[in-house]
């Protein structure tokens, strides 16, 4: 009996102590402390357990001061110029007196680093802003599992007092649907080239798009990019309404000469004014919030799947089972998904 009070006042002093550590990180990082919002972001990349429990507590006191920011996604075709359009850009948002973070979500970090590194060395000028902030994605197993913790860090960064938040797909493919499903405006960038401007491009990425901007039209291209903005403006008529009620427009700008980069922040203003007068703005904030926790619930019980030893031999067998035609997939993950729910009852434990 005195084993169990004594366990109990453990875990209870551990758990205080976590809680102090958070309050204590947190009220540095509302005072807008840039070196404690990496060490936060840090924490909240971390996959050890303890890690964890004080970067929970940490998003518990920062949820009441998030969500005072427009979340801006960025994307592109490659070579389109994302890392000169964002310093132009940041800079643009600095000059009408914003504070910006710009955090990038990358599937190829795992396995090469990624190239954010490489884009902050770009982005000379912006990243030695003191109202800027600029964060590589967290390396990962997994895109959800990177664009989670980035979504953790738009949070940090908001309760940190950054109004504008710059969210980079560093890769190419998914990354994209992450990145708009935790954004508030969804920004692709394109190149003029010769040919059909539509060909390499998916329809669906165009159609998650509030606005196309077509990039490097300054000198000898400046004419390319104006007819391909139109190309895509007329190709932009034959997509549905959007439920926000936002048309969608098509604009040329060049980071280089910055021509035109003060009129993407327009549109981005003018869309900001009018989701919020709709009620589209916070509507569309609760549809991705929903979303996220179901996809934080499908990544833990994944998780917690394979992370066991019996369960991960029994997927071999049925793997093997299912190649060699004895059993079908649909019998087979059957098999397994209730292997899981005793091996769950029997532990006695949650996910």
């Amino acid at each position: 009996m005195e084993q169990h009070h004594l366990s109990n006042w453990i875990a209870k002093r551990k758990a205080r102590k976590e809680d102090l550590h958070a309050l204590s990180l947190f009220e540095q990082l509302k005072n807008g402390d840039r070196t404690v919002l990496s060490q936060c972001i840090t924490l909240i990349e971390s996959s050890l357990q303890s890690d964890q429990l004080i970067a929970n507590e940490l998003i518990k006191y920062c949820l009441p001061y998030a969500g005072n920011s427009i979340r801006i996604g960025i994307t592109g075709v490659p070579g389109v110029g994302k890392s000169t359009f964002i310093e132009s850009f940041g800079a643009t948002l600095v000059g009408n007196g914003k504070k910006v973070a710009v955090l990038a979500i990358d599937p190829s970090s795992s396995s090469t680093g990624g190239s954010i590194l490489g884009d902050k060395t770009r982005m000379q000028e912006l990243s030695t802003n003191p109202n800027v902030y600029i964060r590589p994605s967290a390396a990962g197993t997994t895109l959800g599992g990177v664009a989670r913790k980035t979504r953790e860090a738009i949070i940090l960064c908001e309760a940190a007092g950054f109004d504008a938040i710059i969210i980079e797909t560093v890769g190419v493919g998914q990354s994209e649907t992450l990145v708009h499903s935790m954004v508030d405006f969804f920004l692709l960038l394109m190149l003029a080239g010769a040919g059909d401007e539509l060909q390499g491009i998916k329809r669906g990425i165009m159609e998650m798009a509030d606005a196309l901007v077509i990039t490097k039209a300054d000198g000898e291209n400046q004419l390319k990019a104006e007819q391909a903005s139109r190309q895509y403006a007329n190709a932009l008529h034959l997509f549905p309404p959007k439920l926000s009620q936002w048309v969608v427009p098509s604009l040329t700008c060049s980071a280089y000469t910055n021509t035109n980069i003060d009129k993407v922040w327009e549109v981005i203003a003018s869309y900001d004014n009018q989701t919020k007068t709709n009620g589209w703005f916070a509507q569309h904030r609760k549809i991705q919030d929903k979303y996220w926790l179901l996809e934080t619930l499908k990544e833990k019980i994944i998780g917690h799947f394979f992370s066991d030893a019996k369960l991960l031999n029994a997927l071999k067998e049925v793997e093997s089972a299912v190649e060699n035609g004895e059993k079908s997939s649909f019998q087979g993950a059957d098999e397994l998904y209730y292997l899981f729910t005793q091996k769950k009852s029997s532990d006695g434990n949650g996910i």
